[in-house]
């Protein structure tokens, strides 16, 4: 018990220190970054529906990639100093029943932002694919919240599966522009490594929450978890961000 009230108290600044370094990068990139943006488009038909009606593409608005990186870190330090300031107390007594819902706010906001943005790195840039990319991504998150306000560890993982096929099909959908049928047609190499970095440490999320409901090892006590999952934030959001920065962000004269 002693163990496991250390690991909570150490909680607290551990979260002071990832929300530190979230708004640090969060104020690096908008110092450091150029105006790259992207389209986000309709497509809207010219006649009544029928076999051959004519479309015109419209230009909706554009996303600017340096507020969005900053937005997604801005999200998560806003979380963390939430949690370890005035929301210590209720962030304590969450803990104590296995679940974290303010995680799970900040990652269906922060989490579909940063899959707009790989998305549209591939070309996807419709805005009806954009929107049903961020509510399937939010109903993943979701489904991860679910598990721990219904279920304890140990328990059924339905929820748990629920997710992990919802959180499948923004990855497919963004795999099929990264595939393109041609050579001239595929996205830059950086893209690439944005999307299997990426995929990875998205999984990385999901892996943790099956050690914690299957009483893996260490995973046995909740809050080695939630350490993780701090880390695994940091680390998914600094990854995109400085891959982005450092292939669009910080060549304006690319652009």
């Amino acid at each position: 018990m002693a163990g496991r009230e250390s690991l909570l108290t150490r909680l607290r600044p551990y979260n002071v220190v990832a929300g530190g370094l979230h708004l640090g990068q969060a104020i690096a990139v908008l110092v450091l970054a150029n105006d790259f943006s992207l389209p986000v488009r309709a497509t809207y038909m010219t006649g009544p529906p029928a076999p051959g009606v004519g479309s015109r593409s419209v230009t909706l608005f554009h996303v600017s990639f340096s507020i969005a990186v900053a937005a997604f870190f801005g999200l998560s330090a806003l979380a963390h100093f939430y949690v370890a300031g005035p929301g210590f107390a209720r962030y304590r007594r969450e803990l104590a029943r296995h679940r974290n819902p303010f995680r799970w706010i900040e990652y269906s906001l922060s989490a579909s932002i940063m899959i707009v943005l790989i998305a549209m790195l591939v070309g996807i840039n419709d805005v009806a694919a954009l929107i049903a990319l961020v509510g399937v991504n939010a109903s993943m998150i979701g489904f991860g919240w679910m598990e721990e306000r219904y279920e304890d560890p140990g328990g059924s993982l339905g929820p748990f599966w629920l997710g992990a096929i919802a959180g499948i099909l923004p990855w497919a959908a963004i795999a099929v522009y990264l595939a393109g049928p041609g050579s001239s047609l595929h996205p830059p190499g950086f893209v690439y490594g944005i999307f299997f970095s990426l995929f990875v440490l998205f999984n990385c999320f999901a892996v943790n929450q099956w050690l914690q409901y299957r009483r893996v090892g260490r995973w046995r006590d909740y809050l080695v978890g939630e350490r993780v999952y701090v880390t695994l934030s940091l680390v998914a959001k600094s990854l995109l961000a400085w891959q982005i920065f450092a292939s669009t962000l910080a060549s304006a004269s690319a652009h």
